[in-house]
């Protein structure tokens, strides 16, 4: 499940240390309750979190109808059905609209409602949701696909004991507050410190509070109104950046006792990089609400991104070998990447001229005036200038080396990007956020014809041209430029050979 900034606009050899039930592997549910401390939520979008487990994980709605399916494991305890998911989401978009509980107690993430941190053009709106398909990954060779509950059951609540962990993309992260998952309030505003106690993976809030050892991103708990690496310092030099591709992060607390650990999602074990009392100034005893958040701060805070595969909250104080047996279990899933694009190739270095295929439009091709994205009309007996307007240098991504970067022919050191919705083509000063506004993952064209290009940051929308200006849309949102018709044919072009 992939989000990006801002939610709004979304929203991989075994230890021998697993349990056997039945026969078979014990899930990471199994293992937990083995050790007192069961699951009271289990959210996945990528396999069972039970041995046993063969209900939904999740469900997605396609953009061409409005229909909904839920996706299964291929069979018990095993991973997602992704080849129903590629069936039923053939030729369009698709979002994740429930994340199911696996516990049994019913506590789905569904849409976000509104929050305290709502702002901008969407304020007091519902969050956004996740694209289906932004985060691919296979477990163990089979494909799979990596909101908000306020009315939960079983979670811990004041300063009762619980344990989190989440497998993460290491990778994929910024700025931001606040990328969370766990515990949160059950009004969707900041209700004081001490009433949130959830996992963060980023690079901080921006307020100077919260960091580990070099630049980031590091694993660290919200506890509201506050990103914490440990106690005092809250500077924790044993808080690591972080540099595994999928990650595995851990945060658990008890009365007066909490404890960060990690490690790599794919190999090796955890580490403890925090274990010791509550931090000061209204953090013992823990004042917990119980709600369940994922993507989001506490309040709604939605300027962060990341990438979720799996993760649960347990009742109770996991103990460390527990979650040792929990980690080899994540290693013995076996994530790893798999492509993020699909459809004609493109070779990095070649120049290319792209080719609108709306029937109004098929002799217009992306171009720019200065620095605004647009179509024009282009022919071999156009002038130069324009011509090179219309052509594109192909470079490896910027922000994601799985897909590309286009950088303009008369404008060398300038890329598309987005801002504000709107492409544009802008000098590369060099920046996490530019680098990543300037990727882009293409597939085959959502018409049948050439490529459609997926944000990379966003991966629920595509380049489009709308009267004749280049945006990021999405299949219907708030947006005049979201709207849903002709969404297949403005956001599919034809890729030639670049006029110069």
């Amino acid at each position: 499940m992939f989000f990006s900034r801002p939610v709004r606009d979304r929203f991989s050899s075994v230890l021998a240390l697993c349990l056997y039930v039945t026969g078979s592997i014990a899930g990471p549910c199994d293992i937990y309750s083995s050790g007192g401390t069961p699951c009271v939520a289990a959210h996945s979008t990528t396999r069972a979190l039970y041995d046993s487990y063969t209900g939904a994980l999740y469900q997605v709605s396609r953009g061409s109808d409005g229909a909904t399916t839920d996706i299964s494991p291929l069979s018990a305890g095993g991973v997602a059905n992704s080849g129903a998911q590629d069936s039923f989401c053939a030729n369009t978009t698709c979002l994740i609209t429930i994340i199911y509980d696996q516990s049994g107690h019913g506590n789905d993430l569904t849409q976000a409602p509104p929050g305290g941190a709502a702002s901008g053009p969407d304020a007091n709106g519902y969050d956004y949701l996740a694209s289906a398909v932004g985060a691919p990954v296979t477990l163990n060779g089979e494909k799979a696909y990596g909101y908000r509950n306020n009315n939960v059951k079983g979670t811990a609540t004041g300063d009762e004991p619980e344990g989190l962990y989440a497998v993460f993309d290491g990778t994929h992260y910024n700025t931001g507050c606040c990328f969370d998952y766990g515990n949160a309030e059950t009004n969707s505003h900041d209700t004081g410190n001490g009433h949130m106690e959830a996992i963060y993976f980023g690079t901080g809030d921006g307020s100077g509070r919260g960091t580990g050892s070099g630049s980031g991103p590091w694993i660290m708990a919200d506890l509201e109104n506050g990103l914490f690496s440990g106690y005092d310092p809250i500077n924790n030099a044993a808080d690591p950046t972080i540099t595994s591709r999928f990650v595995t992060a851990i945060v658990k607390g008890e009365s007066n006792q909490w404890a960060i650990r990690g490690g790599d999602a794919t190999s090796g074990s955890l580490s403890t990089y925090y274990s010791g009392i509550r931090p000061a100034n209204g953090y013992n005893p823990m004042q917990k609400e119980g709600a369940i958040i994922l993507g989001i701060g506490g309040d709604n805070s939605n300027n962060a991104q990341g990438t979720f595969y799996e993760g649960v909250m347990t009742s109770g104080y996991p103990s460390d070998d527990i979650e040792n047996q929990v980690q080899a279990n994540i290693v013995a899933a076996g994530y790893a990447t798999t492509p993020l694009t699909s459809g004609p190739g493109l070779t990095v270095g070649e120049n290319i001229s792209m080719r609108a295929t709306t029937a109004c439009c098929t002799t217009r091709y992306l171009a720019h005036t200065d620095s605004t994205v647009n179509t024009q009309v282009v022919t071999s007996s156009s002038g130069t200038s324009l011509k090179q307007q219309a052509s594109w240098t192909v470079r490896t991504g910027l922000g994601n080396t799985a897909c590309f970067s286009f950088e303009s022919v008369d404008s060398p050191g300038s890329f598309i990007r987005h801002s504000n919705y709107e492409l544009k083509v802008n000098a590369n000063d060099g920046s996490k956020i530019f680098s990543e506004d300037a990727t882009f993952c293409p597939q085959a064209g959502l018409n049948g014809q050439g490529n459609s290009f997926r944000s990379w940051s966003y991966p629920t929308r595509y380049w489009r041209h709308y009267n004749a200006v280049g945006y990021i849309a999405s299949n219907g949102g708030p947006h005049d430029f979201d709207s849903a018709v002709s969404f297949n044919d403005d956001v599919s072009f034809v890729v030639s050979g670049g006029f110069a």
